[in-house]
């Protein structure tokens, strides 16, 4: 089962949000928690806030709705920063003109997921579809079958180098 939490109309840009997300997308929640304690940004107060509400609310589930959360085995499985609405501002500029500049705004989300032992997920959200049996892919060909494909393919036909 997935844990989410999500903050809207922070007021960063959604790029220096995504640098810190990147950090801790993947892992457990203890190493993301400490990755976020000591990173300089000014950002990683907030997503680390954002974390602590969203395993809050794994806390919650387990407690008060019954669902069997082991705590520990959480990991960040999804974590974004979406653009949110531009302020546009003016600065002055010389000779009596106006610069445009722009103040962005991050809606940033993040969800948390239980991990088994072996790695693997164990609860799938609501909704989303099981991964069917996967397509062997096809092998790349190599130069000597493609040469081999082309003199079947032009077999016969006369061609203007060919006389």
């Amino acid at each position: 089962m997935e844990f989410r939490a999500q903050t809207r109309f922070v007021r960063v840009s959604p790029q220096k949000a995504r640098l810190v997300l990147e950090l801790i997308k993947g892992r457990r929640v203890e190493d993301a928690l400490n990755t976020l304690a000591f990173n300089k940004k000014r950002i990683a107060a907030k997503v680390e806030k954002l974390l602590r509400s969203a395993v809050e609310n794994a806390n919650y589930m387990s407690t008060e709705k019954n669902v069997d959360v082991d705590l520990d085995s959480l990991y960040v499985k999804h974590a974004v920063a979406n653009d949110g609405p531009r302020m546009k501002r003016i600065r002055p500029a010389p000779m009596g003109r106006a610069f445009r500049y722009v103040r962005r705004i991050a809606h940033i989300e993040i969800a948390l997921a239980e991990r088994g032992k072996n790695g693997a997920e164990l609860a799938t959200v609501v909704g989303e579809d099981q991964p069917a049996a996967k397509a062997v892919a096809a092998k790349p060909r190599t130069k000597a079958k493609k040469k081999a494909v082309a003199k079947k393919k032009f077999a016969g036909k006369k061609t203007a180098g060919k006389r």
